[in-house]
């Protein structure tokens, strides 16, 4: 399960996907928007920043805006930033390995394929999935609502 933290970001990030290279977005906008506390998405943004997804512009006309495009943007890419290793245990972790400690042989343990399965398995949709699919599901809904769908 993705944190809160994950989930705001990726709300966070589908408002400036929106606003792409139309300049930055205020914080205030973007929780207001997306119903986010405004000290935790300052936290958030942050990270991302820090990371190379976004950038920010101090003073008047400030805020933050993508420093990539949004079809750069995968889930996972923003789900590590915030959330730490996909993975579900660090033996198979591909940016944040580590030995399990109560593994004596990671060649031999039963679960270490399984759990490789299952992190080639999240990662085939969340590698693939960017902020311009939010922006596509986005309109599907709009579009649903509008006409009665």
């Amino acid at each position: 399960m993705i944190s809160k933290k994950a989930k705001y970001a990726l709300k966070a990030l589908k408002v400036l996907a929106e606003k792409y290279a139309q300049g930055p977005v205020l914080i205030s906008y973007i929780a207001e928007k997306e119903k986010i506390p405004k000290k935790f998405l300052e936290a958030i943004l942050l990270d991302l920043r820090n990371n190379g997804v976004l950038q920010s512009q101090k003073g008047k006309g400030g805020g933050y805006m993508l420093r990539i495009p949004p079809e750069e943007v995968s889930f996972s890419k923003v789900l590590r930033i915030i959330d730490g290793p996909i993975a579900p245990a660090l033996c198979v972790s591909m940016f944040f390995y580590g030995r399990c400690d109560d593994c004596k042989d990671e060649e031999t343990c039963s679960l270490r394929s399984v759990l490789a399965k299952w992190r080639d398995a999240n990662l085939a949709v969340l590698d693939k999935t960017t902020l311009v699919d939010i922006l596509k599901a986005e309109e599907t809904s709009d579009a649903n609502i509008l006409t009665g769908s």
